[in-house]
């Protein structure tokens, strides 16, 4: 899953991709380094960020979804929390519903997943964005993000959307601590009971950047050259656990993690 931020405030791309014509080119930029799937989000959810309406949320994805959905074949989610953002970007061109509340922001988001026939990501966040890296804390922390995807999925059920067309995400660096996301990391397998695709979006995430900074270093940025090999690694570690899907920036390089990884789990001859 490759990401297209429209947005001027992204904690890594921000403002890059706000033009229209420059995020349409980005995404035919990720669909042919091999994205197999479009992420387009129109609000940032960098810690300490606000929401954004969903008539400037519609304003900034519509038209970009509307012409990238005519020049590309890999199939575009909507990263929305906002049951019209998610109708008035499937009915653009999108095919898949992004929701990092899980349906807490907006319980008819299902709804409107259910209405579309489309795949619903459910995502784990302690919190929301302005306040989920303050001080996170879980007596157990794969537990209770576990059952927490449980309810989330018999809630988009409830609603109409078929077993078979959700996916569940731990949230890495949601309402973590980087050794939360690194336990999450190691502990993927255990997810396996929600009996679910499992995404995992490590991706230029600022436990990386605090784990790849050696000592007297300060403010790598979130694109710099050893932020990308941690990501490789975290990529690589999280489809060794389990991960079916994986949320990057960088789709050339990590869909090269990503296929060398997966012939080590499957042991294929490459």
């Amino acid at each position: 899953m490759g990401v297209l931020n429209v947005t001027p405030d992204s904690f890594s791309d921000g403002g890059l991709f706000f033009d229209p014509a420059a995020a349409v080119a980005q995404g035919e930029r990720l669909a042919a380094e091999g994205a197999d799937i479009i992420d387009i989000g129109g609000e940032s959810t960098r810690p300490f960020s606000g929401p954004v309406a969903a008539e400037e949320e519609i304003r900034r994805v519509v038209p970009v979804i509307a012409e990238l959905a005519q020049r590309v074949s890999a199939p575009i989610s909507i990263d929305t929390t906002k049951s019209l953002v998610a109708r008035r970007a499937l009915e653009a061109g999108a095919a898949m519903v992004n929701d990092i509340s899980a349906l807490r922001c907006d319980p008819a988001v299902a709804a409107v997943a259910a209405e579309f026939g489309a795949p619903l990501f459910l995502m784990h966040m302690q919190g929301e964005p302005r306040t989920m890296q303050v001080a996170p804390a879980y007596d157990d922390l794969v537990g209770e993000i576990r059952d927490f995807l449980q309810a989330a999925a018999a809630a988009a059920e409830a609603q109409g959307v078929l077993h078979a067309m959700l996916i569940a995400d731990p949230g890495i660096g949601f309402g973590k601590t980087p050794a939360h996301n690194l336990q999450l990391i190691r502990h993927l397998a255990e997810f396996a009971a929600l009996d679910l695709p499992i995404l995992v979006g490590p991706s230029r995430k600022a436990f990386i950047r605090r784990l790849v900074t050696k000592p007297g270093e300060n403010g790598i940025a979130p694109d710099a050259p050893v932020v990308a090999i941690g990501t490789q690694a975290a990529v690589a570690a999280a489809i060794l656990n389990g991960a079916h899907i994986v949320r990057v920036h960088d789709v050339e390089m990590m869909a090269r993690v990503a296929r060398m990884t997966d012939a080590i789990v499957r042991r294929q001859k490459t």
